[in-house]
């Protein structure tokens, strides 16, 4: 069995070469080819705290993981990151552990890649500028994904702690040669963008609906909860919403299941599952003007995906560390 680290991911699977398995996995996911039940939470109230257990198949590609994630509100005060996780890639042959590795970079690559593959199936071909919602983890991968897929000339980064941002500004203008800047006001952001990411943990919208542009592509994938929402309710009803497993996100997106409970839109209003349009069964954008949104909460499969990814790679490069059990 192999252990791989952070770096060791980080080695293995570029964000472009995260984007196309993940956006494989979505397509074989909307296509009847995978497993992916709906993840078992265990809430830890007296620590602000969720731990998750996720796992996954697919079948075309005989690829097996299951993560472990935690989440605990309480840590980025304590100096320790919001996310920790672990991923387990299983032999799908024979059932036997083939690899653990880090998956704290792991998420947040492949949330990133998730939206990077939403952003290249939905967005305008001419977006230029970027708004970033949450200046963490999640934040500089879905920064990332977003120039991966559109030749972003200028991004903004929001968050609730400015000097959060101010280091955000500075460490993402260094690693993509982008100007970066930090936004005073959600408003500032938003009214410039034609990509938004949300990558928070808000319980309101983090911006003004009013200050959304005809022909943005929006990715939220922070509230992955039917209490959290980031997306203004007006936004979702006047933009086509593309999701990752309606499974899912029924479940659990409040972006979605607040108007849905508040009997602003039916489940109609849901256009399609990503992978029904990676996979070509549905088209994506349609005209310049409209407003695209895609939601995730996250499902297993990007997981599966991207830790077969890291394994293959990390076999072929010599990484990680090879022990018996």
């Amino acid at each position: 069995m192999r252990i791989l680290s952070g770096q060791d991911v980080r080695s293995a699977l570029p964000m472009r070469r995260a984007i196309e398995v993940v956006k494989q996995a979505f397509a074989q996911l909307s296509t009847g080819q995978a497993q992916a039940p709906l993840r078992t939470a265990l809430d830890v109230p007296r620590h602000s705290g969720v731990t998750l257990f996720m796992p996954g198949y697919l079948a075309a590609d005989d690829q097996m993981a299951v993560k472990i994630v935690s989440v605990f509100n309480d840590n980025p005060a304590k100096g320790l990151p919001l996310i920790h996780a672990l991923v387990v890639v299983v032999d799908a042959t024979t059932g036997a552990p083939a690899a653990v590795m880090d998956g704290t970079y792991l998420t947040a690559l492949r949330t990133g890649a998730a939206s990077g593959a939403a952003t290249d199936l939905l967005a305008r071909r001419d977006a230029r500028v970027a708004a970033i919602f949450g200046a963490g983890a999640q934040g500089r991968a879905q920064l990332e994904a977003v120039c991966a897929a559109r030749a972003i000339e200028q991004a903004w980064v929001y968050d609730a702690l400015p000097e959060q941002a101010q280091v955000y500004a500075a460490e993402m203008s260094e690693r993509l040669a982008l100007s970066v800047r930090v936004a005073g006001t959600p408003s500032e952001a938003v009214r410039q963008a034609d990509v938004i990411c949300t990558a928070t943990t808000s319980h309101v919208p983090v911006f003004d609906d009013g200050d959304v542009r005809p022909g943005t592509h929006i990715n939220g994938v922070g509230a992955y909860t039917p209490q959290m929402q980031e997306i203004p309710a007006e936004t979702v009803l006047r933009a086509k919403v593309v999701i990752d497993h309606h499974a899912a996100s029924l479940a659990e997106a409040g972006d979605l299941l607040i108007p849905l409970e508040q009997g602003l839109m039916t489940e109609d209003h849901i256009y399609a599952e990503l992978g029904e349009i990676a996979a070509g069964r549905k088209p994506g954008r349609e005209t310049e003007e409209e407003i695209t949104f895609f939601k995730s909460v996250g499902v297993a499969v990007q997981d599966v995906a991207a830790a077969a990814a890291v394994l293959e790679a990390a076999c072929k490069l010599g990484l990680g560390t090879e022990v018996s059990l």
